[in-house]
């Protein structure tokens, strides 16, 4: 097992980093091939088709109809797959702001996507978490 799964320590020690770029959600049909210079920061397959997250500049560029303008915040902690209540304590907090997220959890971090809109006030409130470490 890899990464930190004590509840505390990962709270207390997240260091949240706030992407520049606007994101978008995408998806393509089953079996449609990915458009030329688009590099997703997520691609996952389902029955109905591909989701993709990618930036809102690519997604216009290559045509792609996106849904949800987010920014991308990455928790920089490496956090284990096995972790639990992790994300759970983030995204009850950012829900009590009434706050939409969509996180992604990654091999060594996890990532929020948050309205691109409310951005800075979903960084406040994950600084707040941290320093509160619950």
């Amino acid at each position: 097992m890899s990464g930190e799964t004590d509840l505390q320590k990962l709270l207390a020690s997240m260091t949240p980093r706030l992407h520049p770029e606007v994101h978008v959600f995408a998806t393509l049909p089953p079996g449609t091939l990915l458009p030329e210079g688009v590099e997703p920061a997520m691609r996952f397959i389902e029955r109905e088709g591909t989701t993709l997250i990618v930036t809102e500049d690519r997604a216009k560029a290559a045509g792609l109809v996106g849904t949800f303008r987010s920014r991308m915040i990455t928790l920089d902690i490496h956090s284990s797959l096995e972790a639990v209540g992790f994300l759970a304590t983030i995204t009850t907090r950012l829900a009590a702001a009434g706050m939409g997220v969509n996180p992604v959890s990654a091999f060594y971090h996890d990532h929020l996507f948050v309205p691109a809109e409310r951005a800075e006030e979903a960084m406040a409130i994950l600084r707040q978490l941290a320093e509160s470490g619950a």
